[in-house]
Order: C-alpha cells, then structure tokens, then sequence
C-alpha cells in the first residue's frame, strides 16, 4: 500500500502588516526624537540664530526671537540697549516664536521725523511694519533651515544609538540574525530612514505652525503701535576748567533755551558763542541782573543738555561750545548758579510732536523710551549736582523746576491744543499724560537739589489755553504754536522765573 502522504495543515490568515510609516510612528526611539527635535532643538535653534538686522523710520533695529518658555503664548520683547527689556502685550503671539526687537542708540534724521509729518506718517509707519516683518521673516527661514540640520543630525545620532542598542541587544542573548555593524544596518536602515524622515517632517510642520503664528501675531500687533523716537545715551563726564578765568561776574546761569529767552531782542555786540546761542536782552541772567542789581554771566544754550552742554562740550551753529561748568570753575567771586535743565535730555519737544500725531500717545513703547531716558537723565543730573557742589569757593545754587505748559483742564477748541493742520492733536488724556511725565521730571530735579541742600526755583508760568494767560495784561506767559519757539518763556514769563530764582538769592556782604 502507498503510504498516503501527510494532509498540509490547513492555512492559518495573515493579518495585513501596517506601513512602514505608520508603524514607525510609534516606535519609542522615533517618538524620542521627535521630542528631542521638537523641545530641545526650537530653542536651541532660537538661540543659535542670529538676529537679522533691518532699517525702520531710520532707525537701526535687529529682528530675533526670544527664548521659548513653557507657557502656550507670550508678549513679544523689545530690548533697549544700555536699559531693559521690555514686554509688548500687544504683541501676543501663540506658540514657541515670540519676536525680539532690539534697538539703540535711537538715531535723530529725516527717516525718523517723517513719522511726526501728517502727510508722511502713515506711509512711514506703514514701510517701518514693512521691513520689520521681512527681517523677521528672513530670521524664520534661517532658523528653520537651522533646526532642519539639527534634526538631521538628531536622527543621525539616534540612529547610531538604535544600532549600537540592538547589537548589544543580540550580543548578550546570543540570538539568531545579524551580528556586525554592517548586517544591523541593512536590517534597520529601513527603520532608520523612516524615523529620520518622521522627525524632519514633525519639526517642519512644528517651525511652519510657529512661524506662521508668529508672522501673523507681529503684523497685527505692529499695526497698533506708535513710533520709535529718541533715546538718549549718557555719560558721567567731569570737565575740566575751559578757557581763562573770568572775572566781573556775582552769578552765572546755565541750561538751554528756557535760560536764553529763545526769539527776545538779541544782546548788542553779542560774542561768537551769544550770538551761537541767540542769548537775549531779556533772558534769565539779565533778568536776574536787573532784579539783584549784580552782574550774572549767561552761559545757557539751547538744545543743551547735561552731558552736551554742561558736562561735555556743544555744536551750536558751527562753533564748538565748552562744557558751561568747565567756564563755571574759571569764574572768580562766584557767589551763585542758577541751572535750568532737564528737558532737553528727555527729548522733550519729540515726546509733545508725538502725542500732537497721533491719537494716543499713552502705548508701551513711548512710554518704555520716556522711562529710560529719564533713568539716564537721573544718572547726567546726579553728575551734575556732584560737580556743581565742588565747584571752587562753593557758590550758591539754584535748581529752577520745569513749569506745566497746558492745563490740565484745557478747552480742546484751543489753537495750541487742536495743533497744526492735519495733526490729531491733544486729548485730554494726553495733556495730563504729557503733565504726568513732567511732575516726574520735577522730583528727580527736587530730590537731587534737595540732596544737596541746593535752592529750589518752581516758576509759575500761566499755561497756553489757560483762562488767565489770555487774561493777562502783560501778555502770555509762554510762546503758542504759532510763534517761532512753541511752549518757551516769553520776556514776561522770563521775568516770572527770574522773580523765583531771585527771591532765593542770599544777598552778599554789600547787602546785594
């Protein structure tokens, strides 16, 4: 008899295999690395690249990111070199990219003062959003070639692991299969093309998503944002004594153009530095002379400030200007100092051309610019104070404060409040925004006289729009819009300070 051969067992179904892909998917190496690219490689690729340097309203800026943190959204950050950084809520941005804007030193040009023109301000502010949002854009790609790399190179070092990890693996359990280097690959290149190719794509569409959050978020946010203006840099500076001594004088005035009387009756046979400085008959120090009945010497000049003007030398129409305390410490019988100063070193004419621009000046940026320009006045002014109190036979000093040039209740039907053609002009709110940062500038001039025991001047000027300046029988106080130096003593309002700085003069040994 034939032997009947076995019957086959019968076949057993085959569950359909998944993909490649889709089974890689979930493979614990790749879900590592994807993790690895994802939360290690955006910040370091935030941090790595470097930040693109643009050109907006004249001003130097670079474009970044700022490092991620846990949260799902944040504020974008503007960095003021030498002061702080400073968070835009308006800015809020979801995701890991928050752009970082640094700035400084601010630049003054014609770039930067089309933004305070009616009729340029838009489009200026317009091309500003412009090229800041294409350097953040040139940053994006760069990062996001960056962070392509890093997960290349991630996968690439993974992949050595797995390898290593499944020929230890098999090694140790003397196990069936490839055993060298180059049979492991060939088992696991599949695995490991897929898990890099995974990786790649997660950290694309993760950079994508971010970038295209933060794009959105930075257009939107600098459409309502007001413009960059001036910061201003400082220095501690000590002049040494400028030019010969000078004699025949009992007192000395030094500042800016609120001490010159800007637009009065120039001096007769005027020097090359009066005439620079467009020193009057009726400035401070001629006031003072004629209500003391002593000689007082008038070193002010406009546009002056503590570090270029009394501490440091000054550009005035083409003749260079020694610092006024350097000429202060060659004065002989020196017997006091009366010193104006203060907003020429907040910028103080582009803050008030700012809020008669726009229709509200109270947003973060300007405000974040006011704060360190008046930490670094803070810093100038407490310089000042030092060399004044050293100055030789310790003459008397009189620190004059800076009066409020609108009232706080002003009609807006005001010429000087409404601006001129085609401006926004003043709110309310901005008027006592503008009073507000002027009574700032008065304690740090308050605290630092005080400090040292010198006098304190507070003229009482009456304001533009104020009842009682047009009621004045001697004429406004202050100059208007329409005179040529807006919001500076007039010869009454110079006289006004005059009388409060003259009241605290202590008469000399002749009784004067």
């Amino acid at each position: 008899m034939r032997k009947s051969s076995p019957e086959a067992p019968p076949a057993t179904a085959v569950a359909p295999r998944r993909p490649g892909v889709l089974r890689e998917l979930r493979a614990w190496p790749t879900v590592l690395l994807v993790a690895f690219c994802l939360f290690v490689g955006v910040p370091v690729t935030v941090a790595l690249t470097p930040e693109q340097d643009v050109v907006a309203l004249g001003q130097h800026l670079s474009v970044g990111a700022r490092t991620p943190t846990l949260s799902l959204s944040g504020p974008a950050q503007l960095v003021q070199i030498g002061n702080t950084e400073l968070d835009m809520p308006r800015l809020r941005i979801h995701g890991p990219l928050r752009p970082r804007l640094t700035m400084g030193p601010v630049q003054r040009n014609a770039a930067a003062a089309q933004v305070f023109d009616p009729l340029t301000s838009a489009q200026a502010q317009a091309q500003a959003i412009d090229n800041i949002a294409r350097g953040f854009l040139r940053w994006y790609l760069s990062g996001g070639i960056g962070l392509l790399v890093f997960a290349l190179a991630a996968a690439a070092g993974a992949g050595c692991l797995r390898m290593l990890a499944v020929l230890r693996a098999r090694s140790r359990a003397g196990a069936d299969g490839p055993h060298t280097v180059a049979e492991i690959w060939n088992h696991l290149s599949g695995a490991i093309a897929r898990m890099t190719v995974i990786a790649v794509a997660a950290s694309a569409l993760a950079w994508v998503a971010a970038g295209g959050f933060a794009y959105t978020g930075t257009v939107q946010g600098l459409q309502q944002v007001g413009s960059l203006t001036d910061l201003v840099g400082s220095s501690s500076l000590s002049p040494e004594p400028a030019g010969p001594a000078v004699t025949g004088f009992t007192g000395a005035v030094i500042g800016d153009s609120r001490a010159v009387r800007v637009g009065g009756p120039p001096v007769p046979d005027p020097s090359p530095a009066d005439a620079a400085c467009g020193r009057s008959t009726d400035s401070l120090a001629a006031e003072l002379g004629n209500l003391l009945a002593v000689p007082v010497l008038s070193l002010a000049c406009p546009s002056a400030t503590t570090s270029a003007g009394l501490l440091g030398p000054q550009e005035r129409g083409g003749l260079l200007l020694p610092p006024q305390v350097g000429v202060l410490k060659q004065m002989q019988g020196l017997r006091f100092v009366a010193v104006a100063i203060g907003p020429n070193d907040l910028g103080w004419s582009d803050l008030v051309t700012y809020c008669y621009a726009v229709e509200n000046c109270a947003d973060n940026l300007s405000q974040g610019e006011f704060d360190y320009r008046l930490a670094a006045f803070d810093r100038d002014y407490g310089a000042l104070l030092a060399e004044l109190a050293a100055l030789p036979g310790q003459p008397q000093v009189v620190v004059m404060t800076s009066y409020d040039a609108l009232p706080a209740n002003a009609d807006l039907s005001c010429a000087d409040l409404r601006g001129p053609a085609g401006a926004a002009g003043l709110t309310t709110a901005e008027v006592d925004l503008l009073d507000a940062r002027n009574d700032q500038l008065n304690a740090i001039l308050l605290a630092g006289a005080q400090k040292y025991g010198f006098g304190i001047a507070r003229p009482h000027l009456a304001p533009l729009c104020a009842p009682e300046a047009a009621a004045a029988p001697t004429g406004p106080d202050l100059q208007g819009l329409n005179d040529p130096f807006p919001f500076h003593p007039t010869g009454t309002g110079s006289l006004r300070i005059a009388a409060a700085v003259a009241r605290l003069i202590a008469p000399g040994p002749d009784g004067n």
